[in-house]
């Protein structure tokens, strides 16, 4: 069982571009090329992944990630093909907001920047 945070955190960085790649590239779902991966974090013995997406189409994000999650055994399996791990860990899909959420503070603070110059 690894207590090395820092091989953990290579090994997240490793599935982080290879699943980005795979669902650029092999995945045959159009849904999937609208989404980009922003992190991944993995359990300490290396068996779940969660794989934190964000999503172009923000109408679509419910319908996308159920889409990723159906998907997760191709993702494993085309994982495994593309790096060099001993155990490939679980897959699990889960909608990041943080990009949406910034945009909203960040035109909070422009309203609240034009009020103060008034």
């Amino acid at each position: 069982m690894p207590k090395n945070p820092q091989r953990i955190e290579r090994i997240a960085d490793l599935i982080q571009h290879a699943l980005a790649k795979i669902l650029q590239q092999e995945a045959q779902d159009s849904r999937f090329r609208s989404v980009t991966i922003t992190g991944v974090s993995i359990d300490r013995d290396l068996s779940y992944a969660k794989v934190y997406v964000s999503v172009m189409q923000e109408e679509k994000t419910k319908d996308t990630i159920a889409a990723l999650n159906r998907a997760r055994k191709y993702f494993r399996h085309a994982l495994a093909q593309a790096v060099e791990l001993r155990a490939v860990p679980e897959l699990k899909f889960i909608f990041d907001d943080t990009a949406i959420q910034g945009d909203r503070i960040s035109i909070l603070l422009n309203k609240a920047q034009k009020r103060m110059k008034n």
